[in-house]
């Protein structure tokens, strides 16, 4: 039996210097399609061509190569962390808390790769 179970969404977070132009880039050329733009949270969602698949754009003055982050959508995002602490996961830090939009927080897997689980409040 798995620790937790993500359910059917996962979101590919990237840091980019210019989220405007980076969004533009991705809808030219991949057809991606704008989700949501928040520029308090410095973020831009895009819809990808695959159900359940978003690409995340993440504000950064400096970006270092391997950068990507994969973001596993969860039902019940305390539950999903609580489940993973007490697995002996190591988190990065408190969990991110935006009204109205998205309770996240990054973790590692053995080889210290940054993963992330979120649970989406805007519905």
């Amino acid at each position: 039996m798995p620790t937790i179970q993500p359910n059917n969404t996962i979101t590919i977070a990237l840091s980019v210097k210019d989220r405007a132009a980076s969004a533009a880039w991705y809808k030219k050329h991949l057809g991606f399609e704008e989700l949501h733009s928040i520029d308090e949270a410095g973020w831009t969602e895009l819809a990808t061509n695959t159900p359940g698949v978003t690409l995340g754009l993440g504000d950064a003055e400096e970006i270092n190569f391997g950068n990507t982050m994969p973001v596993f959508g969860v039902d019940n995002f305390d539950q999903a962390r609580n489940a993973l602490e007490k697995a002996g996961v190591k988190f990065d830090g408190d969990t991110i808390f935006v009204e109205g939009m998205v309770k996240v927080a990054g973790f590692y897997d053995l080889d210290g790769n940054g993963l992330m689980i979120a649970e989406d409040l805007s519905a």
